[in-house]
C-alpha cells in the first residue's frame, strides 16, 4: 500500500470513528419498528424478531468490515441440513435472543446485533452490538431460509419480520385453516387487502419453533407467499423494505380484527369476488385466482 492509500485509509477511518451508529439509518428503521410492534401488542416480552439484509457500502460508512468482534454459532439447526451458501458474506442486522422489544430503541448496542454470514457456513461474524454477550435470534436460521427463498422470487427482498399479531393469532382458533378460505375472508373485510396481499397468505400447521424443520416448512411456504401463519403461534412476513413488510402484516391485522368483531353477527354486506377483481385489475396486481370462489 503506497503512502496515498494509506492517507486515504485513515481518512475513511476518522470518518467512520465521528459517526454514530446508533444513528445509522438502518439502525433506527430497527429501533422504531421494534417500538411499534411492542405498542401495537404484536410481540410482547421477546415475542418475535426481525432480520433486514444491509448494504455493504452503507454499514461501511459506519463500521471496519475487517474487524470482527467474535463469531456466534447458528442457534438450533442441523448444518447437515441447512446450506446457508447464497448467503455467505451477507451483512443482517438481527434482533437478539431473548431481548425484549421494548427496550431496543433505548438500547440498540445491546439488543440488536449487525452480523456477517461467515465463510464456513457454520455461523455468523459479529460486526456491531449484542454487547452484553448476546446472540441472535434462535430464529435466525429460519429467517435465513426464508431470505434464500424470497430472494429466489424477488432479488430486491431484504427483510423478514416475526411477530404475534394478536387479532390474527384470534382467528386460528375460530377460522378454518385453509390457506385459499383464510385468504378469501381476510380479502372480504378491507377493500385495499386483495391489492396489499395479492398473493395470499400461507399456513403452517403448529409446529416446534426454534428448528430447522419448521425454518424449511417456512420457506417451502415463502416460495408462494410473502406472509405466513404459524398455527396458534403468529406470523413470518417478507419485503423489500421496513415499511413494506410491516405493512403487509399491518393489513392482515386489521383485516383479521374487522373479522374477529364481526364473526358471531349476520353478515349483511361483504365485498364480492367480482369487485375484487376489479380492484386487481384496477392496480394491476396478480392475485390467485384460484384463491376466488
Amino acid at each position: 500500500m503506497g503512502f496515498m492509500d494509506e492517507i486515504k485509509k485513515a481518512g475513511r477511518e476518522i470518518k467512520r470513528a465521528c459517526k454514530d451508529i446508533t444513528a445509522a439509518p438502518f439502525v433506527r428503521e430497527m429501533c422504531d419498528n421494534c417500538a411499534n410492534m411492542y405498542r401495537l401488542g404484536w410481540d410482547e416480552r421477546n415475542g418475535g424478531n426481525i432480520s433486514y439484509m444491509l448494504d455493504e457500502k452503507e454499514v461501511a460508512e459506519y463500521l471496519d468490515l475487517n474487524k470482527v468482534i467474535r463469531t456466534i454459532p447458528l442457534m438450533g439447526v442441523n448444518a447437515a441440513a441447512f446450506d446457508v451458501t447464497p448467503l455467505v458474506g451477507k451483512i443482517f442486522i438481527v434482533t437478539g435472543t431473548g431481548k425484549y422489544f421494548k427496550n431496543v430503541k433505548d438500547d440498540p448496542e445491546n439488543n440488536l446485533g449487525i452480523v456477517r454470514v461467515a465463510q464456513d457456513k457454520k455461523g455468523v461474524e459479529l460486526l456491531w452490538g449484542f454487547a452484553d454477550g448476546g446472540r441472535t435470534t434462535s430464529e435466525f436460521p429460519s429467517h435465513m431460509m426464508c431470505h434464500m427463498a424470497r430472494l429466489a422470487q424477488d432479488p430486491e427482498n431484504r427483510v423478514v419480520m416475526h411477530c404475534h399479531p394478536t387479532h390474527t393469532l384470534a382467528m386460528n382458533y375460530v377460522h378454518e385453516l385453509d390457506e385459499k378460505k383464510l385468504t378469501h375472508t381476510l380479502w372480504e373485510m378491507c377493500t385495499e387487502c386483495i391489492v396489499v396481499f395479492p398473493d395470499g397468505v400461507g399456513i403452517l400447521p403448529w409446529m416446534l419453533c426454534g428448528t430447522d424443520e419448521i425454518g424449511v416448512a417456512t420457506a417451502d411456504k415463502m416460495r408462494d407467499f410473502r406472509i405466513v401463519v404459524w398455527a396458534m403461534h403468529g406470523v413470518y412476513g417478507a419485503g423489500k423494505t421496513m415499511d413494506e413488510t410491516f405493512g403487509l402484516i399491518e393489513t392482515v391485522e386489521k383485516a383479521a380484527q374487522i373479522y374477529m368483531l364481526t364473526c358471531n353477527r349476520p353478515r349483511i354486506n361483504t365485498i364480492k369476488d367480482e369487485d375484487m377483481v376489479k380492484l386487481a385489475e384496477l392496480f394491476g396486481v396478480k392475485y390467485r385466482k384460484d384463491f376466488l370462489n
